[in-house]
């Protein structure tokens, strides 16, 4: 069986380019008691794969070295099988190389073979459950609240929407373009939706939080925020998380430290890796909500291994599209 991979040749200067990867031949892994091999069928771009690849010191991402093979998140289905707990036939999702083959481990995780793919990597794993923790585990929403999203046409950003609309919030999203505010409103179903550079922001921030605002999910560190805090209600919440790595390093937007002490706000900086504990549980959840239709997703899908580099490239050097972008094998 071929086996294609694609290695980190050099890392990025300014914009991606085609010439940062490259596409080698792999042998199929050797696997041992407890392993078993899994031939990937889909594979997802995420935010965090821009730290992954500059020489970044941040903890929570450690760069890649050149000449690894590109890391990314991945379903695939289990076709043979040294462990019972992941037999033949099961579909997994796990933190994956950018290769068709992929020795699998104790660390992914078995998902319902009836979920699309797509479906899993859109609402569950790590978009699940970073969605799932800053909501219901660091936000405390109570019924009527009011709660604003920076990235709100996202795919943790429209996912954690869902779940605030499911739950009795009113739910405002930020986002790039009259499109995407359109998309939200009509087909994800958010209270309102502004776009960040539309003319008189504030004017129209207010008007979509006439009662100020509880919960604010911040995950763009852009000058917006400098007019959500002075809406922020008493003991509301701000939860931090999925900042891109070119602001990682000049976060430039300090909060006004007196509205904090005032209002009573509590911010909670959030990485998902400290709540793997809850996977199992976030699953549950959201396929609960999932089967009620309480929740549905959007993904942009790209067909065809080889077209993974072009994918990366349009990822990160243009706008992203709405919902999850997604490579199909």
């Amino acid at each position: 069986m071929r086996n294609q991979a694609f290695r980190l040749s050099k890392y990025p200067q300014g914009k991606f380019s085609m010439d940062i990867l490259d596409m080698v031949p792999l042998p199929l892994p050797h696997f041992t008691e407890g392993e078993f091999l899994v031939m990937q069928t889909h594979m997802s771009l995420n935010p965090v794969m821009h730290a992954w690849l500059q020489q970044s010191k941040l903890n929570h991402a450690p760069p890649m070295q050149i000449g690894e093979i590109l890391q990314s998140y991945g379903v695939g289905k289990v076709i043979e099988s040294l462990n019972p707990d992941f037999p033949v036939g099961a579909q997994v999702v796990g933190l994956t190389g950018w290769s068709e083959y992929i020795l699998g481990n104790a660390d992914m995780y078995l998902m319902d073979s009836s979920l699309a793919p797509e479906a899993i990597l859109s609402l569950f794993y790590f978009t699940g459950l970073t969605a799932y923790v800053s909501l219901f585990k660091l936000a405390q929403p109570q019924q009527g609240q009011t709660l604003v999203i920076t990235d709100a046409a996202s795919a943790v950003g429209s996912l954690l929407g869902q779940l605030g609309k499911a739950n009795g919030l009113k739910v405002v999203g930020m986002t790039d373009s009259d499109e995407k505010c359109q998309w939200l409103m009509d087909e994800i179903g958010f209270d309102s939706a502004i776009n960040k550079h539309t003319e008189h922001l504030e004017v129209h921030l207010k008007a979509a939080v006439p009662d100020g605002i509880d919960i604010f999910f911040e995950n763009t560190d852009e000058p917006i925020q400098e007019l959500i805090y002075p809406q922020m209600n008493t003991y509301g919440r701000v939860i931090v998380t999925d900042m891109p790595e070119s602001q990682q390093h000049k976060s430039r937007h300090i909060p006004d430290l007196m509205q904090i002490q005032h209002k009573r706000l509590s911010i909670q900086g959030f990485e998902v890796s400290d709540y793997l504990d809850l996977m199992q549980e976030s699953h549950c959840v959201l396929a609960e909500y999932l089967m009620q239709g309480k929740i549905k997703y959007q993904a942009h899908v790209i067909d065809g291994f080889e077209n993974l580099p072009e994918t990366l490239i349009q990822y990160f050097n243009h706008a992203a599209p709405m919902g999850k972008l997604i490579v199909r094998f």
